[in-house]
């Protein structure tokens, strides 16, 4: 079975983002986005259509870019092969190459793509997505880019979600002053 892996990054204070959707107190740090490529291998990202849009506006674009940074590069290259799959009832369509629109029910899709074939599948940001997947036990794993920021009000990643017990796999720290916390759900999902 395919693992699920929320890969986020959290403010000090929980957030995903600002009220706004803001990601501009994010420490963008080549080291974590390797250590985090180290500890998952997925070849399908899930999105909700604010994080598809952000993705899509900035990512095709920066495969082909000479000036942009080589870890970018590989990084956009990577993005651009992977399956995206797409939750959204107000987009009429998506364009970005690999990129499948997908309607209907969220858990039942996501319950259908963990017993399918293929590598882990991983969600950037799209902490709605987070939350819903969360309360319906189908999030396997969870990489959190702790940022040593404080942003005071923003939108939680565990909104609304049960109790639940995490079984830490792995930490790294770095010179950015990022903590990279891997946490598993220990075989299963616990209410406490």
């Amino acid at each position: 079975m395919r693992k699920i892996v929320v890969f986020n990054n959290v403010s000090i204070d929980g957030y995903y983002a600002g009220l706004n959707g803001e990601i501009d107190w994010f420490i963008h740090d080549p080291e974590v986005n390797q250590a985090a490529h180290e500890m998952m291998n997925p070849d399908t990202v899930l999105f909700g259509r604010a994080t598809y849009q952000m993705f899509e506006s900035y990512w095709p674009h920066v495969a082909n870019n000479p000036n942009a940074p080589e870890g970018a590069r590989m990084m956009a290259n990577e993005l651009n092969q992977m399956t995206k799959v797409v939750f959204s009832t107000t987009l009429q369509e998506v364009n970005w190459e690999n990129s499948k629109l997908h309607s209907g029910n969220l858990a039942e899709e996501v319950r259908r793509l963990k017993v399918g074939e293929g590598a882990d599948i991983t969600i950037f940001g799209s902490g709605t997505i987070v939350q819903q997947l969360e309360k319906e036990a189908l999030i396997d794993e969870y990489l959190l880019v702790l940022t040593p920021v404080v942003i005071g009000t923003g939108r939680p990643l565990f909104k609304d979600v049960n109790k639940m017990k995490l079984e830490l796999l792995e930490t790294r720290s770095f010179k950015s002053g990022v903590v990279l916390l891997h946490y598993g759900m220990g075989g299963t999902h616990q209410n406490l």
